[in-house]
């Protein structure tokens, strides 16, 4: 990865309609973003020679291209759950500097919130053959309760408390009220979390993200090429990715993610440390995804994440902005949020995010995580 260093750079990013999208499919949430993602980079859907698609299934891609009318002759559909989008930028980062594409788009669409009011089924299904059906779901092991079992193992082994958990919940929520398009925007605290309904011992409603409809996308093509375009590009710096295992009961510890792995290799590759990070976005699934990443990447030892975000560090105005969209806590949450992650950097570091902007934002570190706490890839971005 070394030899990609800020020789690609992301050009265009855009969100479709947002929250409750009850008259639009999954494909045209993405086909919406796609073309708004094009207008932003100042580019046409013919320029497109590389896409990179995960839904439902592998079969997607092919349907996303016949939908938007483009033939591209590199794609990929490899789907690790929420962290797919960032490994995405790492392939296609590859894929660019190799020549087997020129620009890429990356896109994404979901309908979770109206197939939950319209008791459709879920966009993603599991095989009988997964471990969580043979041995975990006849005991409840679904997803919140696998997040439940870290978040307990973690409070058992190094005394972190739900009060600490809040302070990641609220921090985000300050993020959301000033995001006009986030789902949450009301004023939290931490009582607040404490008081509502326990969904998963010892997590409550607020530590869990939301559900939305929404779509997202990005456009990356050379930096040589993205000097000529429309926004100032955003510089692919260092990328990782890793994987643990498949089911929550294959964890090799609770309290350890991939993303020690993954962050690893992005900030090798980048030649950075975290020190040098000045907008964090991470996926917050829930807020015990939140504290894992930050032990796992770097930013404090582990067992350390409880007093680490004590005091509002990761708020506006704290010592690590994190989560500046608001997060899938209050922003929103589609069922896979790793590419709003990547859209949310890359505004922060063009300097478009008006009262949530974080001063002088030069290096943005996005982290997602899949399935069970499974997967994880990381991606540091810079301004040239």
């Amino acid at each position: 990865m070394n030899d990609l260093s800020q020789k690609v750079a992301i050009v265009g990013v855009a969100e479709s309609d947002l929250g409750y999208v009850p008259d639009k499919t999954a494909l045209q949430l993405q086909a919406q973003a796609a073309e708004r993602a094009l207008d932003d980079a100042g580019l046409g859907k013919n320029d497109i020679d590389g896409l990179f698609c995960a839904n439902r299934s592998e079969i997607e891609g092919c349907l996303m291209g016949e939908y938007l009318g483009i033939r591209p002759g590199y794609f990929e559909t490899t789907n690790s759950g929420g962290s797919s989008f960032e490994s995405f930028v790492g392939h296609a980062a590859c894929a660019i500097r190799a020549g087997l594409c020129h620009t890429a788009l990356i896109c994404y669409g979901s309908t979770a919130l109206s197939n939950r009011k319209n008791n459709s089924p879920p966009t993603m299904s599991i095989l009988p053959q997964d471990p969580q059906s043979q041995f975990e779901d006849p005991y409840g092991g679904w997803l919140i309760a696998a997040y439940a079992l870290a978040a307990q193992r973690h409070m058992f082994q190094y005394g972190t408390t739900s009060e600490q958990l809040a302070e990641i919940a609220v921090s985000t929520r300050k993020w959301a009220s000033l995001n006009p398009v986030a789902q949450m925007r009301d004023p939290l605290n931490i009582q607040d979390v404490l008081n509502s309904t326990i969904i998963s011992t010892p997590l409550h409603q607020r530590d869990c993200c939301l559900v939305n409809d929404g779509g997202g996308a990005i456009i990356l093509t050379s930096l040589e090429r993205a000097r000529n375009l429309n926004k100032t590009p955003v510089l692919i710096l260092g990328f990782g990715e890793h994987y643990a295992h498949r089911g929550i009961s294959n964890m090799p510890d609770l309290t350890t993610t991939a993303a020690k792995v993954s962050g690893e290799q992005a900030l090798r590759r980048a030649g950075l440390t975290v020190k040098d990070i000045d907008v964090l976005e991470l996926y917050d699934s829930f807020t015990i995804t939140v504290l894992l990443q930050l032990e796992d990447l770097g930013f404090c030892a582990k067992g350390e994440g409880g007093s680490f975000v004590e005091g509002q560090r990761l708020a506006p105005g704290g010592l690590l902005p994190a989560n500046t969209s608001g997060g899938g806590l209050s922003y929103l949450h589609t069922g896979m949020f790793g590419i709003f992650l990547l859209i949310e950097a890359a505004r922060q570091l063009r300097r478009e995010c008006g009262p949530r902007q974080v001063p002088d934002a030069s290096i943005a570190l996005c982290n997602g995580i899949g399935g069970m706490l499974a997967s994880s890839a990381t991606v540091i971005l810079g301004r040239e």
